[in-house]
């Protein structure tokens, strides 16, 4: 499989083009030892803090920004995240935007996406249905589909998270990714093609990519687990598959207990809420799924923290 050209120009050219609608989120160093780890430096890049609480606003703004969208709109299938994000842009851009999530997708998701006056629908109770059904309402209708991962234009959006992170911290040796569809982490491998060791993280109850590298091909999953409304699509994309062959390091797994550690440590040591998705990379610091080396400077992307709290 052919990896997709998706060049550093390209998405520094992205970057400029949504920069004005997006925040540029920080990136705060932490001693491992607060975790009860290892003493050593961890940089969190709080992408948490972005608007529509996730990373994927970059994306959503890429194709609002760079495509032609019909009268009829836009249309966007998520669990949750994705489909906030395509919310909150067409919000922001005056465009009429109709989201399909499934029953699994957060109360506290759906809540926001109604609250940007995008129409919401609730299809089937995986992510799969809401894609099958929001492409038959692009059939009927012409709007415009947005994909949650499996988009040029998605690709270059997510991929500025990288740039952005090699601005404000060069030095870092490998870099912690949760992966559902991989559009982040395919965004990011596009920008830094080997420069940063690439981890990416899934749950053991969604491996999508797990999987798809054993078949060398994207493969259907399980599709459950703590964090299924953000990490469980069934399927990584096509884009971004041949990418993680050629840049992403390895996979690893984690258990939903450790995502919910993660959740209630990153609550503890930060005061930061995220959602399960968003605690995923942190959880595998924690559960000794990887082990970073004597000296190693690690990163941890928290994308997501559409949650309401926090539960002890």
């Amino acid at each position: 499989m052919d990896t997709p050209q998706l060049t550093r120009e390209q998405i520094a050219t992205t970057y400029e083009r949504i920069r004005p609608h997006i925040r540029r989120t920080p990136v705060l160093e932490v001693d491992a030892a607060d975790f009860g780890l290892a003493s050593g430096p961890i940089a969190f890049k709080l992408e948490f803090l972005q608007h529509a609480g996730s990373f994927k606003t970059r994306g959503a703004f890429t194709s609002l920004l760079t495509r032609s969208v019909p009268k009829a709109g836009v249309v966007a299938a998520s669990g949750g995240n994705h489909g906030l994000a395509v919310a909150y842009a067409a919000n922001r851009l005056g465009i009429p935007a109709t989201i399909f999530v499934p029953s699994v997708s957060a109360a506290t998701k759906q809540e926001r996406i109604r609250s940007l006056n995008a129409r919401l629908v609730i299809a089937g109770e995986r992510y799969a249905d809401a894609l099958e059904a929001s492409r038959r309402f692009v059939a009927e209708s012409g709007a415009m589909e947005i994909h949650a991962y499996d988009q040029v234009e998605t690709l270059l959006g997510q991929g500025t998270l990288g740039l952005e992170l090699e601005e404000q911290d060069p030095s870092l040796d490998t870099l912690l990714i949760a992966v559902g569809g991989g559009g982040l982490i395919g965004g990011v491998a596009a920008w830094s093609r080997g420069k940063t060791r690439l981890v990416a993280v899934e749950p053991y109850a969604s491996p999508t990519l797990h999987r798809a590298l054993e078949a060398g091909e994207p493969v259907d999953a399980e599709a459950g687990g703590l964090a299924a409304d953000s990490l469980a699509p069934r399927r990584v994309g096509e884009l971004m598959f041949p990418l993680a062959q050629q840049f992403v390091d390895r996979v690893v797994l984690v258990e939903d207990d450790a995502i919910r550690r993660s959740q209630l440590e990153l609550w503890r040591a930060l005061r930061v809420a995220s959602e399960p998705g968003g605690a995923a990379a942190m959880a595998a610091l924690l559960s000794g799924a990887y082990k970073p080396a004597d000296g190693e400077r690690v990163g941890v992307v928290l994308c997501g923290g559409n949650t309401d709290a926090v539960k002890f």
